[in-house]
């Protein structure tokens, strides 16, 4: 069949083909996988979180806090055969332990299965990690006297002697970011100094680089495995972005930034979690939220009620309005109140910029002391340090992200006249002056009008139970694993919380999952995230033939449980937990024996969102759908109209999608390469700068999205929120080999996803990114699929 492609299509295939040479260069390159930061090696994972996309132009998910931890387990359940890892880590320890004064009664320092995360609270911080602290330090000074360029003598001890660290630290910040009180910050406040101090000194310590260099240069090196060779590249590389060649002067500076920049990230998130608690506004009229939806209505008044309004109901409230995202995008998707809308719209974008909540002046902070710590590095600016250890380089990202915006413009100009003409048919006084807070509520429409599709009344079809129960269906069919519940078997910090085994084949428990799905903004941080809790390592099990197995987690946001109904999802929401899930298989069914690179870690940032995209494709396929889309009163399956419905929305307003994406992205790499702290310029003079070319209504004077926009100032993604990007022309051209077996041929769909899970699910970061991709696809990455996913290549 000849293909026709648009003027739009051509751009972006120009797009596509630049991105392919990109990656190419990248693997002439071999850059080592790390992500950069002076106190961590980053080819340790950080949590992986959802994009800022939506259906919504507003919807904004972010992230959990960076974690300053070499390695980033949070939690740590053993199976039943093996070892305590907590006794294989410190095997090699002679002297008598500074925390045995501490650990008769501080759960934190105790042996453990699992955390013990019912019994955590703040009091136990500063004691049990001032006591870790001591050993580690007594263990780090030890193994740099006895240290050797071998695996024993320094990879080995390393590993096991920071692993106790992770599980109490990742448990504590985990802890933080879902079940947050003021005692726990101030306790991590006050001890977050303290270990950012240790994290210096491990990051710089050159016996145990030069021990690395050693490997590397001795006649050995030909011999190592490709995941050992990874490992020792990307520690050579964190040490020096952790300052180890710096003289002692420069390096003192680095280290003064490196704590106050931990501080800076830690109160920017605090701010935007206290801003949007801060907001509540009580409705006591029904005619002021005319036009939302009962599951709205309902979780407005359960949100009155447990504010002390305790006979608030549905039917006759009071409702309280947050600005929590399940209630924020109910208001601005249908609230008839053009008013209410706007106040809800700019009481959002509003958020961390005033009093003493305002992060103005916490953003020029961090780009400042960014800014200094990479010329420290003898680098030009912050974004040349992230790519350092990334497939691109900031010119490429810039000229990707550019030619994918002047390929979306005209689409999304397009989309807004649409909006236009199509609110004026219906009457609308405001058609002629459409605003921020209308293209939300008017899209919504335009949507139900041109495909017949009502999300709200499609939430009925999407239970929580009953989209899990179908994505393990899947996950069974594609990988051959199964996904059991395991509750009772590990403590959990809510009761809402659910733990799972996954299973292989042979019944064999080959990892678990916690997974929290429910807002709570009083106590939990907005947003959606996977991160891992201990990671697969050989090192840290018993008997050095088996393998310790590894352990996520889920977060999510959804709108809880309201009176006898379950939790009844959105579409978005429905992607948005099979995108966490890819996550978590790539970090629960890697076969990696190397901790230091098993699962997720390892893998380039800005490659890392393959296995998350990928499986968001699985939502549109029919049968998958299917099984997941059942009423949840009449068991009635999803009509299969509406599915087709849905398959012809895909790419509803992708033009407007598109942009906001790139807007993002635009200005975190101008805020990290081109932005001067203190210049002529000011932060929000950059974000109307970009939105010129970004947004086609530009946006308020007042506006300050930059003060919530966590993935950049208080996450992973600061010179990297392109990524998604980036990692899209891999995630659809890795569908597309599905698509090319045949998505109705189970024995063929089944072929191709045990590929899929012994390449880019197993691997984990100890092969380079694009040598997995091509030993999955036969090929290197291919433009078409992604402009196929997108609507901009056509076939006639």
């Amino acid at each position: 069949m000849r293909r026709r492609i648009t003027s739009i299509g051509a751009t972006l295939v120009i797009v596509v083909l630049t991105m392919a040479a990109i990656i190419s260069l990248a693997r002439s390159f071999r850059r080592p996988l790390c992500f950069p930061s002076a106190s961590t090696p980053k080819h340790l994972l950080k949590s992986r979180i959802c994009p800022l996309w939506s259906s919504s132009f507003y919807f904004c998910l972010p992230p959990p806090p960076l974690r300053n931890t070499r390695l980033r387990h949070s939690h740590l359940p053993t199976p039943p055969a093996a070892v305590d890892p907590f006794r294989a880590s410190f095997s090699s320890a002679t002297a008598p332990s500074p925390m045995s004064t501490v650990s008769d009664d501080n759960p934190l320092l105790k042996e453990f299965e699992f955390p013990p995360f019912d019994v955590i609270d703040a009091s136990h911080v500063r004691p049990g990690m001032r006591a870790l602290l001591k050993k580690l330090d007594s263990d780090l000074m030890e193994l740099e006297k006895t240290v050797e360029p071998s695996w024993p003598k320094l990879v080995e001890p390393y590993e096991k002697m920071m692993d106790r660290l992770s599980v109490v630290w990742g448990a504590i910040n985990h802890l933080k970011s879902v079940k947050d009180t003021p005692e726990l910050r101030s306790a991590i406040e006050e001890i977050q100094p303290e270990k950012v101090e240790f994290d210096l000194k491990l990051g710089q310590s050159k016996p145990i680089y030069n021990a690395y260099k050693a490997i590397r240069e001795s006649p050995d090196w030909a011999t190592l495995s490709d995941a050992r060779k990874r490992i020792v590249e990307s520690s050579i590389k964190e040490a020096v972005l952790s300052g180890v060649s710096l003289e002692d002067s420069k390096r003192e500076e680095f280290n003064k930034i490196e704590q106050e920049l931990t501080k800076l990230s830690r109160k920017f998130e605090e701010n935007v979690l206290d801003a949007t608690k801060k907001f509540q506004k009580i409705i006591t009229d029904k005619k002021e939220i005319e036009g939302l939806p009962a599951t709205a209505l309902g979780l407005a008044a359960q949100t009155a009620s447990s504010k002390g309004h305790e006979n608030a109901t549905a039917e006759n409230g009071p409702w309280m309005i947050t600005l929590d995202a399940p209630s924020f995008m109910s208001v601005m998707q249908h609230a008839k109140n053009r008013a209410l809308r706007e106040e809800i719209y700019r009481a959002y974008v509003t958020r961390a910029s005033s009093g003493e909540l305002d992060n103005t002046q916490v953003i020029d902070q961090i780009l400042k002391l960014r800014l200094e710590k990479a010329k420290l590095l003898g680098y030009k600016n912050y974004a040349e340090v992230s790519m350092a250890t990334k497939m691109a380089t900031v010119s490429k990202a810039e000229e990707l992200l550019e030619k994918l915006r002047s390929a979306s413009w005209n689409a999304a100009v397009q989309d807004m006249e649409d909006l236009r003409q199509f609110s004026k048919s219906q009457g609308a006084s405001e058609a002629d002056d459409l605003t921020h807070w209308d293209t939300a509520f008017w899209s919504e429409r335009l949507r139900e009008s041109k495909f017949e599709l009502n999300e709200e009344e499609l939430r009925p079809y999407f239970s929580l139970p009953k989209v899990m129960d179908g994505l393990f269906s899947l996950v069974k069919m594609l990988f051959g694993i199964d996904v059991e519940p395991a509750d009772g078997l590990a403590p959990v910090w809510n009761a809402d919380v659910r733990f799972y085994c996954i299973k292989d084949s042979s019944g064999k428990p080959i990892s678990y999952f916690y997974f929290d799905p429910y807002s709570r903004p009083a106590e939990k941080r907005g947003g959606a995230w996977m991160d891992e809790v201990l990671a697969r390592s050989r090192v840290l099990s018993d008997d050095r033939t088996s393998v310790r197995l590894p352990v996520a987690h889920m977060v999510c946001n959804q709108m809880p449980p309201v009176g006898e109904k379950p939790s009844l999802m959105t579409f978005r929401e429905v992607e948005t937990v099979f995108h966490e899930f890819g996550h978590a298989l790539q970090h629960m069914l890697t076969k990696q024996d190397e901790g230091l690179v098993a699962g997720i870690r390892g893998i380039e940032w800005d490659a890392v969102e393959l296995p998350s995209q990928f499986m968001e494709n699985w939502c549109y396929h029919r049968d998958t759908l299917m099984s997941i889309a059942k009423h949840y009163e009449t068991g009635e399956s999803l009509p299969e109209e509406i599915y087709q419905k849905l398959l012809a929305a895909k790419t509803f307003r992708a033009g407007t999608l598109s942009l906001r994406q790139l807007k993002f992205a635009t200005v975190d790499l101008e805020l990290h390469s081109k932005y001067v702290p203190g210049g002529s310029e000011s932060i929000y003079d950059v974000d109307r700068r970009v939105s010129e070319k970004t947004q086609v209504i530009p946006p308020l004077p007042e506006d300050r999205f930059l003060c919530s926009f966590s993935h950049i100032f208080a996450g992973g993604y600061a010179a990297g929120y392109y990524s998604y990007k980036w990692a899209e022309v891999l995630s659809a051209d890795a569908f597309s080999a599905f698509e090319d077996a045949g998505l109705q041929d189970d024995k063929a769909v089944r072929e191709t996803g045990h590929r899929f899970r012994e390449t880019i699910l197993a691997l984990g970061g100890g092969k380079d990114p694009l040598e997995v991709f091509v030993e999955f696809r036969g090929r290197e990455p291919s433009p078409e699929p992604l402009l196929r996913h997108n609507g901009l290549l056509q076939t006639a």
